[in-house]
């Protein structure tokens, strides 16, 4: 009996230029479980606030140089979606022995305003390089997996506010297939670049609704509408069986948080689920974003840890199902309470 081509690969991971495929089924700690923690008795006074990250971008602040005001919101996010872009699109073996090079003939010129420059650029690649690519703390299917797993759903609508590329959507998808996905992102260049130009060959771990076994799905299989919109300006009512954001709550100061979480309230299905995740706030994150302040540091951003993040779901009105962190994010599932 001939095996279907994706078996041979199951329990495989490899790399290809740009990202890590990882089909493993066995974990090992890909999830780390804070569910049980009282998030009614904890007080924000033991938990502390978030970590701000504050060294914005050069290039925003020439911005604000230039133009004489503050960088709008939607520019920031057009200006960052377009350079983190960039690295997810790269050949990274390439682009590190190209940034090489120009760190060699930099310090071989003795221009120290280049060189420092240079050593940048590399470093920069560097980083990414190794932690999307390597340890695939970027997109982490593994620990995306065990932050969604059991959910009692089939065939589900899923929305998913502030999507980007849709990573997380196409992955609950592969999980739990045969639904349909609307993404929403107010900058036209997720949708035509981001999700548009997404890996074809990216392999998604899920099931077979047939057979009960595991079966990859490619960005093809999936059934999406991509919505270029303000989250505010959607005409959608309580119709999703899930309603996602990946790295949303962090960029609104406390003040804004309800609002944030309410976006996801007021579209989720009676019953459905709610799902948030935040970057996790440690020395690794913090150096990430300090190394990659120049692409990515164009707005208000913050690191919390996942208690904090249970608490901000808690107190605005969530009851938390599962609470904890995988690599490089925190993870909240959660119903309406």
């Amino acid at each position: 009996m001939a095996v279907a081509p994706w078996l041979e690969i199951l329990e495989k991971t490899w790399l290809e230029p740009n990202y890590r495929a990882d089909l493993r089924t066995s974990p090992p700690d890909v999830f780390v479980d804070e569910t049980r923690l009282d998030f009614a008795q904890l007080s924000w006074k033991e938990l502390g606030r978030p970590y701000r990250v504050e060294n914005y971008s050069v290039e925003r602040k020439a911005w604000e140089a230039e133009h004489g005001q503050e960088m709008p919101v939607l520019v920031q996010w057009q200006h960052f979606n377009r350079a983190f872009h960039s690295l997810f699109a790269s050949d990274l073996p390439l682009r590190l022995e190209q940034t090489r090079q120009e760190l060699r003939a930099a310090f071989a010129g003795f221009k120290l305003s280049e060189i420092g420059e240079a050593f940048e650029d590399w470093l920069q690649v560097r980083v990414w390089n190794k932690v999307h690519r390597v340890e695939d703390a970027v997109w982490d299917p593994r620990g995306k997996r065990a932050l969604f797993e059991g959910l009692e759903v089939r065939r589900p609508s899923i929305l998913f506010l502030g999507a980007a590329e849709g990573y997380e959507a196409m992955q609950l998808s592969a999980m739990y297939p045969g639904g349909e996905i609307v993404l929403v992102d107010y900058d036209a260049f997720c949708r035509d670049e981001r999700f548009g130009k997404f890996p074809e060959s990216y392999p998604f771990l899920g099931y077979n609704p047939a057979t009960g076994s595991w079966k990859t799905y490619h960005r093809e299989d999936f059934r999406v509408d991509f919505v270029v919109e303000d989250i505010r300006n959607l005409n959608y009512g309580p119709e999703f069986d899930i309603v996602l954001s990946v790295g949303l709550l962090e960029h609104f100061p406390d003040s804004l948080k309800p609002m944030v979480v309410e976006w996801h309230r007021k579209f989720v299905k009676p019953g459905g689920y709610v799902i948030l995740t935040t970057p996790r706030r440690q020395l690794k994150s913090k150096l990430f974003y300090r190394i990659m302040g120049r692409l990515m540091n164009y707005g208000y951003r913050e690191l919390m840890d996942a208690r904090q993040l249970g608490k901000y779901a808690h107190e605005n009105g969530l009851e938390i199902l599962r609470c904890g962190y995988i690599k490089a994010h925190n993870g909240v599932v959660a119903r309406v309470r």
